[in-house]
C-alpha cells in the first residue's frame, strides 16, 4: 500500500513489522492513541518541511542567485512553522494582523515580511509600518492613498510592490483563481488601473515603489502562465523607465502545485524555476533591463506534503448497491476544501497499511451538512469501528479554514522528527470555544 501512495506522504513516510503507518519515526496508531494526542490529530513532518524550503532556495537561487524566497503563511502559520521558516532563511507572505502578530511574536526580521491582502484595514497597515515591515504589496487604490497617509503621519518612507492582475487564465478552480480580469486582487493591466497605480505610487511622497507583483492563482498545473504573466508585467515595468520606475524586486507570486492523489502529477520545483527564471532573464535581456530581484511564494508547495489528517472510524453505513459511508470524527470542521472546493484527496488505513485495499467507501466527517465528506470511492481494507484513516497532503489551507462549527473543538498539531513528537498546538476545549461568548 505504502508503495502506490509514497508520492504523496511526507518524506520519512514508512511502515512498521506492526502495519502501522509511521512519520517521522513515530508510529502514528501510537501518535492516535488516547494516552497520547487523541484524534482528529494534525501530523507534521519537519523533515518534510525543511527539506521543501531548502528545494525552492537550491532551484531558484541556483538559476538566479538574486532570488528571496518568502513563505505565504495564509497555507498555515503558527509560531512553530514561522521560527522553522526563519531558521531556513525564508522571508514571510502575511496577509492579516493576525499572521503578522504571529511574525512579532516570533520575532521575524521585519524587512523578510511582505504584507499582502486586498483589503488591509487602517488598523493593521499601522501594525506594519510600527513593525518596521519590510514591503507592503498594494491592492487597490483606496489602499493606496490610505497607506500614504498612514506612511506620512509615521513620518517614513514606506517599500512597496504593485500588485498588478495580468489577465492570464492559469487554468485552475474558479475559486482560486486570482490573475484575471474577473477577480478581486491587484489592479488589472487590461483596463489600465496597473498604469494609474504604477503612477500614483511613483508620485508619492511617503511611498517607495520598488516592484511589480502578481498571482495567478493556485494550485497550478502547468508551467506555461508564468511564462505568459512573467513576461507581460515585465514589459509593462520596462515602459515606466523614462517616468522614473527601477524594478528592483519582481514577484510572479506563488500557487505552485503539490500531488494530492496518485493520479496527480505536479511540475517539480526544478520546472517552475526553470520556466520563471528563464523568462525574466530573457525577457529582461531583450528590453534592456538589468534582472531584478525575485521573490517568489510557495505556501502549499512547503507545508502541504508535510501534513497529514489522521481520523478515527465511528458509524458505518452500506447501503447495498448505492455507498458505504464510513464516518469519521473530522471533517469538513478541519478541512473544508472538498466541500468548497471538491478537492480530491488520497486516503489509507493507518492502522492496515499491509492489508489488501479490497473495499471502496466514501469516508464522510461528522458535520451536520450533507456535503461534509473528505474522500468519494477510496479504495481501502475493510474497516471497523475504532480503525485510524490518514489522509495526506493535508498540510496547507487545512488548519487555516477550521472552524467551530457544530461546537466541536478544532484538533492538535504534533511536529515529528526523528522519533519525537512536539505539540504545537493544542486540542482546543469546550470553554475554549465558549470564551469569548458573554451572557
Amino acid at each position: 500500500m505504502l508503495a502506490t501512495v509514497k508520492r504523496v506522504l511526507p518524506d520519512t513516510a514508512e511502515v512498521n513489522p506492526q502495519g502501522h503507518l509511521v512519520i517521522g519515526g513515530c508510529d502514528v496508531v501510537d501518535l492516535a492513541g488516547e494516552g497520547r494526542f487523541g484524534t482528529p490529530l494534525y501530523v507534521f513532518d519537519e523533515e518534510t518541511l525543511r527539506g521543501r524550503c531548502r528545494e525552492f532556495v537550491r532551484e531558484f537561487r541556483g538559476r538566479h542567485a538574486d532570488t528571496t524566497v518568502v513563505y505565504a503563511s495564509k497555507a498555515y502559520i503558527n509560531p512553530a512553522l514561522a521560527r522553522i521558516m526563519m531558521e531556513e532563511g525564508l522571508g514571510l507572505d502575511v496577509v492579516s494582523g493576525g499572521e503578522l502578530a504571529i511574525a512579532a511574536a516570533v520575532g521575524y526580521p521585519p524587512d523578510n515580511v511582505y504584507f499582502h491582502g486586498n483589503n488591509k484595514t487602517d488598523q493593521e497597515l499601522r501594525e506594519a509600518l510600527e513593525y518596521g515591515i519590510g514591503r507592503i504589496v498594494v491592492d487597490n487604490f483606496h489602499e493606496l492613498d490610505m497607506l500614504d497617509r498612514l506612511a506620512g503621519e509615521a513620518k517614513r518612507v514606506q517599500d512597496v510592490m504593485v500588485r498588478v492582475s495580468p489577465g492570464v487564465d492559469p487554468h485552475t478552480h474558479v475559486y482560486t483563481t486570482t490573475g484575471v480580469l474577473d477577480s478581486k486582487f491587484g489592479f488589472s493591466v487590461q483596463t489600465g488601473d496597473a498604469e494609474e497605480a504604477i503612477r500614483g505610487a511613483l508620485g508619492s511622497r511617503n511611498l517607495n515603489l520598488v516592484g511589480l507583483h502578481f498571482h495567478l492563482g493556485s494550485p497550478l498545473f502547468e508551467v506555461e502562465p508564468y511564462r505568459v504573466a512573467t513576461k507581460l508585467v515585465l514589459e509593462l515595468a520596462a515602459r515606466f523607465r523614462e517616468e522614473g520606475l527601477v524594478l528592483r524586486e519582481f514577484s510572479p507570486g506563488g500557487g505552485f502545485a503539490i500531488n494530492y492523489t496518485r493520479e496527480q502529477n505536479a511540475p517539480s520545483v526544478a520546472e517552475y524555476a526553470e520556466a520563471i527564471v528563464s523568462t525574466t532573464q530573457e525577457t529582461c535581456r531583450d528590453l534592456g533591463m538589468e534582472a531584478p530581484r525575485l521573490v517568489v511564494e510557495p505556501g502549499r508547495a512547503i507545508v502541504g506534503p508535510a501534513g497529514v489528517a489522521v481520523y478515527r472510524v465511528g458509524a458505518i453505513k452500506d447501503i447495498p448497491g448505492v455507498r458505504k459511508y464510513v464516518s469519521v470524527d473530522g471533517g469538513m470542521g478541519d478541512n473544508i476544501r472538498p466541500a468548497l472546493y471538491e478537492a480530491a484527496y488520497e486516503t489509507v488505513a493507518a492502522n492496515k497499511m499491509t492489508a489488501e485495499p479490497s473495499e471502496r467507501v466514501t469516508i464522510a466527517g461528522k458535520y451536520c451538512e450533507s456535503g461534509d465528506v473528505l474522500v468519494r470511492d477510496a479504495v481501502l481494507p475493510p474497516l471497523e469501528s475504532g480503525d485510524l484513516v490518514a489522509l495526506p497532503a493535508s498540510g496547507a489551507y487545512c488548519l487555516p479554514m477550521a472552524s467551530v462549527y457544530n461546537l466541536n473543538p478544532r484538533p492538535p498539531i504534533v511536529l515529528v522528527n526523528d522519533g519525537e513528537a512536539r505539540l504545537i498546538r493544542r486540542r482546543e476545549s469546550y470553554r475554549d470555544i465558549i470564551s469569548c461568548d458573554l451572557v
